[in-house]
């Protein structure tokens, strides 16, 4: 694609795409520029760098996040769908974890979304820093678990070239976790159980309890 038909919002969207088959790791000008079909000197006629090219990509996809309004539902049903509509977007593009450990993230999408977190912990009743306290605990909540699907999504495409042997490797690693883990009693018990069959798997819903149960210590918090 010639460099004057080019337009920074196809590049946004193509970096997306590729960071979201080949992570964080896998974008750079060269491998965009082939999927643009494009020289990849010409990307820079329109982004200044990787790290700048990351960061619009970052705020681009902040930008599919819904704002509840807060005019129609309570704070806690807003609170709850804003919650589970942010980790959606960090299941669907995991390298985002990736790049909030190594970026400042900042942008327009970012910062429309931060500031309506913040409206949903006022409407509640928190004022100042509790606000900040409140929606930062919400988030550090939602990053931690996305953490766990970003790991995994990284060791796939790791072992993406050889999936019989990176599935052998699995295999072999839960075992050796079972034969400890069966050790310990509770552990023991829990993979006894017909609905826990394998190590570390989470029980269905495990998201939504925490976060129900971390919006109930925020309703505490403002009754006491």
């Amino acid at each position: 694609m010639p460099r004057d038909t080019l337009t920074r919002n196809q590049i946004i969207r193509t970096a997306v795409e590729l960071m979201d088959t080949d992570g964080l790791e896998g974008l750079n000008m060269r491998a965009l520029g082939k999927r643009l079909d494009s020289a990849a000197t010409a990307v820079y006629w329109h982004v200044k760098n990787k790290d700048n090219l990351v960061l619009l990509a970052t705020d681009q996809v902040w930008g599919e996040l819904k704002l509840p309004d807060l005019a129609a539902v309570g704070w806690r049903t807003a609170a709850f769908a804003m919650a589970t509509d942010l980790y959606g977007m960090f299941v669907r593009h995991p390298w985002l974890v990736q790049v909030l450990a190594a970026h400042v993230v900042y942008g327009d999408g970012k910062a429309c979304h931060d500031d309506h977190s913040l409206a949903v912990y006022e409407a509640a009743g928190f004022t100042g820093a509790q606000a900040d306290q409140a929606a930062a605990t919400v988030f550090t909540y939602i990053l931690g678990n996305a953490a766990g699907i970003a790991a995994t999504a990284s060791l796939t495409r790791k072992h993406s070239a050889d999936r019989t042997t990176a599935e052998e490797q699995f295999q072999e690693a839960m075992t050796k976790a079972r034969e400890i883990a069966m050790c310990y009693p509770r552990l023991r018990a829990r993979l006894e159980t017909q609905a826990a069959a394998e190590y570390a798997a989470a029980p269905d819903k495990t998201f939504e309890f925490g976060l129900q149960a971390l919006l109930d210590g925020l309703e505490q918090e403002l009754a006491a």
